[in-house]
Parts: C-alpha cells; sequence; structure tokens
C-alpha cells in the first residue's frame, strides 16, 4: 500500500489508513539511499513470511528484527525526524490526536 494512496498529513508526518496515523519515510533522505532500504525491507518482510510458514521461531525472530532495523533506518520507527518539537503519534487513532478536526474536513470535502 502507497502512502500516496492516503491522506497525508498537513505537516507531511504521517498518512492516513483506516482512521490510524502511521508515520512517512523521511522526505530528507536521499532517493538512491531511500531504495536501497526499501529494498531492505521487502527482504525481510519476505523472509518474516518465510519463517512464518516455516514455523521457524529463530529466523522469525532475525528477520523481524531486520524488518525493525530498516524501519528505523527509514524514520518510520525510533526517533523522529522532523525538528518541530511535534510528539510522535505513529500508530495512534486519528481521533484521538490533534489532527482529528483536519480529518473531519478532508472527510466532508468528498
Amino acid at each position: 500500500m502507497r502512502a500516496d494512496a492516503h491522506p497525508v498529513t498537513p505537516d507531511g508526518h504521517y498518512f492516513v489508513v483506516r482512521g490510524r496515523l502511521w508515520r512517512r519515510s523521511n522526505p530528507s533522505l536521499p532517493e538512491e539511499q531511500r531504495a536501497a532500504l526499501v529494498s531492505e525491507l521487502m527482504t525481510a518482510r519476505r523472509a518474516v513470511g518465510a519463517a512464518l510458514r516455516a514455523a521457524d521461531k529463530a529466523h522469525l525472530a532475525e528477520a523481524r528484527a531486520q524488518v525493525d532495523r530498516a524501519k528505523v533506518a527509514l524514520g518510520e520507527r525510533g526517533p523522529v525526524w522532523w525538528q518541530d518539537g511535534s510528539p510522535d503519534l505513529n500508530r495512534h487513532l486519528v481521533v484521538n490526536t490533534p489532527y482529528a478536526g483536519w480529518l473531519r474536513e478532508q472527510d466532508s470535502a468528498l
């Protein structure tokens, strides 16, 4: 699922899927680095699936750790990439955040 298929908050920090905020990748990453990290993420996600199908707990733990490392490097997890001092609201329901009014306006515009 691509972030540009979903509403993006005015500050560009999150996109919204089914009423939940998901942190966007750091937009200041060079495109080549971002592409390499996305490739690592997809490889790690495939490894998670393979480990689940094989019921291999050791490989599953390592694959999940690889997913986490890629997401942190992309800026989707870990320390926030923005400098404006706003808190990390990743995975919060929009209705419980300062973005609630903005999303209502988006919905009413449709």
